[in-house]
């Protein structure tokens, strides 16, 4: 009997298949990433940018090698049937449509809520071929309403806002991208398209943390979050 079970247990350890990179991956959440919606009035929003943003968004997921990620081409036109609208609502039926003609497990939606730049100091600085010296600092803040939705059953999973804030000043040149493209190009360099760089990984690790990892990072961001709430709840005067 003994050898019998030491039998069975050797045909179940050499048939049991190895968990390589390939079989890893199949376990990666499928994402696709919407259009970025603007509720902020942005001084730098053009048309366009919503799907700037959402190309960036999708190459910071990419990067972290946990998400498979939908390429917009398969993506837009779906979206376009289906009407989404500024509200970013996803029916049932809707998601699973996406799904369906993508391939994406989950639907990443963004709309940038809150913009503020502030430029303080007196000029003086030269100026050349868009290349700027001294004279100015600016600082920026930006916040943007994260949601992601299951396709499968049109259930949202995760709402979150994050934020990033940046400052700086001296030299700027405007000519530089870092990365940037289309009409965000001319900001890559500046404290304003640093912030929308620095929101844009936040959010990446963020969705890393609740779609993939669901550890410790939880705690974190639900503690970032109520510092959020509380910074926002400070900032109002009530009667």
């Amino acid at each position: 009997m003994k050898k019998l079970v030491l039998l069975v247990l050797s045909f179940m350890v050499v048939n049991i298949p190895a968990i390589g990179p390939a079989a890893a991956a199949k376990n990666r959440p499928v994402v696709a990433v919407a259009e970025f919606k603007n509720a902020a009035y942005a001084y730098w929003w053009r048309t366009g940018v919503g799907w700037e943003l959402a190309d960036m968004l999708t190459n910071e997921l990419a990067a972290t090698g946990k998400f498979d990620m939908v390429e917009r081409s398969k993506l837009s036109h779906v979206l376009r049937e289906q009407d989404l609208g500024a509200s970013g609502r996803v029916s049932q039926q809707t998601a699973a449509r996406i799904g369906k003609l993508t391939g994406a497990q989950y639907l990443v939606m963004g709309k940038v809520t809150s913009f503020e730049r502030d430029v303080q100091g007196s000029g003086g600085g030269l100026s050349f071929k868009g290349i700027s010296l001294g004279g100015k600092k600016e600082s920026a803040y930006i916040a943007v309403d994260l949601r992601v939705v299951d396709t499968t059953t049109g259930r949202i999973e995760h709402v979150r806002t994050v934020e990033a804030r940046t400052s700086g000043g001296g030299l700027k040149v405007g000519v530089y991208r870092g990365g940037f493209s289309g009409s965000l190009g001319q900001h890559a360099k500046t404290p304003t398209g640093k912030a929308i760089r620095a929101v844009l990984v936040e959010a990446s690790d963020y969705l890393a943390c609740v779609m993939v990892y669901k550890d410790d990072c939880i705690d974190e961001y639900g503690a970032k979050e109520k510092r959020r709430r509380d910074r926002t709840k400070d900032s109002i005067e009530l009667d």
